[in-house]
């Protein structure tokens, strides 16, 4: 009896883990048609990186550090610090 609970349990678990979808850490990143949309939600701007300098000055708000993010917004960073819509 308790050899059948046992099996029982290990299978329904097993079952309902391959049914459940994977959960991605990947999360698409989105494109923005330009800074004023990105600031919208990342007041800071986007950084490719924790270490990377600002190169235009001071700003009011940190970026928001998502490479992936970075990646696909990066035509918005004009003075390629690693930081695209910086304010």
């Amino acid at each position: 009896m308790k050899k059948r609970a046992t099996t029982l349990i290990v299978s329904t678990l097993l079952i309902g883990g391959a049914l459940i979808a994977p959960i991605s850490t990947d999360a698409a990143a989105k494109s923005y048609s330009n800074c004023a949309e990105l600031n919208k939600d990342y007041k800071g701007g986007v950084a490719k990186d924790a270490n990377v300098k600002n190169k235009g000055g001071k700003t009011k708000f940190a970026p928001f550090v998502s490479a992936e993010l970075y990646k696909v917004n990066s035509s918005k960073d004009r003075d390629n610090d690693g930081i695209a819509c910086e304010r």
